[in-house]
Order: structure tokens, then sequence, then C-alpha cells
């Protein structure tokens, strides 16, 4: 599979085809757009506060806002650090020829062609060279109106010895059970560039998401990606697929919940392609009667390249599935590839041990739960890390 393969996940529900999805929901641009942030309520500012955006930007060095196809804010303090709808950024740099659809086949599928055919905006960041940004950027995109479809394109450049940190959350307004998001992003890290990316999803029961998501990181560059879903979604597709060039380093994480009606299909594919590249996958999946199919895929491509895959799963109600899928390809000897899969139950044992120390069963489960979902991730600042732990913490309520 090349770079360009972006999703080999397909719907294994076999309730609906791609072209029958795209046929039940409005395009974003038909529907009223919200005229700024004063016109977002309280219940709305909480729900996206659990998202990891907060709209008074506190610890924050710019902020992105898009509900529906309407850009409600795009502003950023940091004068190393560029930030413009990217409807923008297209007019601007004259197509952005070197960048736009590049990673990204616009004719990979059917949501790729509609993403190109039907854009509604979409960010534009670039952290400029040597720029070294410790606080996060933030970017946001809402839909905030029933049976919306939502199609954006997304292109964020890291240039030669910058650092960036992006925390990025999508959600859906919390009176909406029912939208189509189709999100393409293409990532590129320079030479000795070091690019963080959390994104926290918090959708609704009905929503379908289908990213599309392409990154190539240069010699010595560093790409890091956090990926968060831990409430009601009906269906996702995600299957990033990154580049890597000599020395250079990518690791995928992901923390997922699946309740009963989710079905939930994501990995990510790296090619080590440089020599003594490294790479890592690692995902924590937790079924309450949903369907996970986990997906890694590593090529070792070059010599002297270092990979590891690891997923763990656990089932907490007897109809979930959780479906792990590792592959290593090797074409060359002089590799260091590996991986590990488990998926199961919390043993009986665990809980008694927990309970015989005071907590009740509930307490004992919840407790073993937030602590498997609690990974360390390295590399995230002080800001990211509190973003999460608060995140894992929100979704036991209701659980």
């Amino acid at each position: 599979m090349s770079p360009l393969d972006n999703s080999k996940a397909t719907d294994v529900q076999g309730q609906v085809s791609d072209e029958e999805l795209l046929k039940r929901f409005t395009p974003a641009s038909e529907v009223e757009q919200l005229g700024n942030l004063d016109e977002i309520d309280p219940e709305e500012v909480q729900k996206l506060r659990r998202t990891g955006v907060d709209l008074s930007g506190s610890g924050r060095i710019g902020s992105f806002l898009q509900t529906n196809c309407n850009v409600v804010e795009c502003k950023c303090g940091f004068e190393g650090v560029e930030l413009l709808p990217i409807t923008e950024a297209l007019k601007k740099y004259d197509g952005l020829k070197e960048y736009w659809w590049k990673l990204v086949s616009r004719d990979k599928d059917t949501f790729t062609r509609e993403a190109d055919a039907g854009l509604d905006n979409g960010y534009f960041i670039r952290a400029l060279p040597g720029e070294k940004v410790v606080y996060p950027l933030q970017t946001c995109l809402y839909i905030r109106n029933e049976n919306v479809s939502q199609r954006v394109h997304n292109i964020v450049i890291a240039e030669e010895g910058s650092e960036l940190h992006i925390i990025t959350g999508c959600a859906t307004h919390p009176d909406l059970t029912s939208g189509l998001h189709i999100g393409v992003s293409e990532f590129f890290v320079k030479k000795g560039a070091k690019l963080v990316f959390t994104m926290i999803h918090n959708w609704g029961d009905e929503v379908y998401v289908r990213p599309r998501t392409g990154v190539l990181v240069e010699q010595d560059g560093v790409f890091l990606s956090n990926y968060v879903t831990l409430k009601g979604v009906k269906s996702i597709q995600t299957y990033p697929v990154a580049t890597l060039m000599e020395n250079a380093m990518a690791r995928f994480n992901s923390v997922i919940v699946s309740p009963d009606g989710s079905d939930i299909d994501t990995g990510a594919k790296i090619i080590l392609k440089g020599k003594s590249s490294r790479a890592e996958i690692i995902s924590r999946t937790i079924s309450y009667g949903g369907r996970v199919v986990a997906r890694g895929h590593l090529v070792g491509d070059a010599p002297d390249i270092k990979a590891h895959l690891e997923c763990q799963g656990l089932i907490l109600e007897e109809k979930g599935i959780i479906h792990a899928i590792p592959e290593l390809e090797a074409h060359l000897s002089n590799v260091d590839m590996s991986h590990e899969a488990a998926v199961g139950k919390i043993a009986q044992e665990e809980i008694e041990y927990l309970m015989a120390r005071g907590l009740s069963e509930e307490e004992a489960t919840s407790t073993i739960v937030r602590g498997f979902l609690n990974v360390k991730i390295d590399g995230l600042p002080e800001e990211l890390e509190r973003e999460l732990e608060a995140a894992v913490a929100e979704s036991q309520h209701g659980m």
C-alpha cells in the first residue's frame, strides 16, 4: 500500500454505502451559520471544554473555531506561527501547490472526492523555521446543526527546526445526534522539526466520521499523534499513513472507548523509508458493547530501523467486539520490528483485590478502567497532559 492509500477501513456493518451516506446529510454551506462566539450557549461551552477546547483561550497561543462551514474565530498571538482558514491560505499562497493533495489522493475514495468538490473550509497552520512553541495552539471543527455534512481540508507545516503543539477538538452540539464529518489532513514535518498533534473526539450517537490523513516526516523530524475518543459515535473510519525519512521518528497513540452501537475502525500505517528511522503504534481500546477494529501496519523499508506495535483491549460487555490487526512488513534483514496484542476482560482477582481494600465493585472496576486508559504519552507539554487526564476522567460519567 502506498503513502496515498489513507484508508483501508470499510463499513463492515454493510448497512449503507458511501454514496448513500452522503445523500443522507445536508451540506454545511446550506444551513444557518453561527455569527460569532457570543452565540454559543453555556452548555456548548462546557461540551467544547470537555473536548479539549477552551474558548477563553487560556494557556493557548491561538485558536481556530469552525462551526459547520463558517470560521468564527481564527487568531494567533505568537509571531512565529501562521494560522489561517484554508480558503484564505489557498488564495495567499497560490493554491499551496507544494502541499495541497500531496499526501492524500483526492481520488482515494468517495469521501476525498466529496471534500475536493465541496470544501467547507478547514485550517492552515505553519510554524516558521526555528520557532519553538511550548504552549499549544487549539483548533475546533464543530457541527452545530442536525443532519449536516461538514467537509474540511487541513494543512499543517512544521518548518525546519521548529516545534509546534496542536490540540484539536472535534464535536457536535450537545442536542445533536446525527451528522457526517469528512476531514482531510496533510502534515509536513520538515528537517529537524517536531510536531505534536492531539485530537479529542466528542460526537453524537448517530454521527459518522471519515478522516483521511497523510504525514511526511523529513530527516531528523519527529511527529507525535495522540487520538482520543471516549463518547458515543455511530461510526469512525480512520487510517493515517506516515512516511519517515532518515533518522525520523513517529509515534501514534490512541485511546478509544466504544459504547453499545458504535463501530470504530482505527489504526495507522508507518512506512520507515529512511535509514535509522523509528516508529511506534500504541492503542488502548475498551468496548462497552460496541465494535472496535484496531489496525497497525509497520513497513521496514530501510536499514537499521526500529519499530514496535502494541494493542491492548478490554471488553466490558459480552456483546462487545475488539479486533486487533497487527502487521509487520520487513523488506530488509537488518531491521528491528516487534508487536504485541492482547484482548480480554478485567481479571476478577484484580476487582476482588481492590474490594478487599474498601472499594465497591463499581469503584474497583472504574479504577482499573481509568488506569488502563491513562497511558503516559511522552513528549506532551503539561497543558496537554492535563487535558487528556480530564478527558479520561470525564469518560467515566454515564458509563
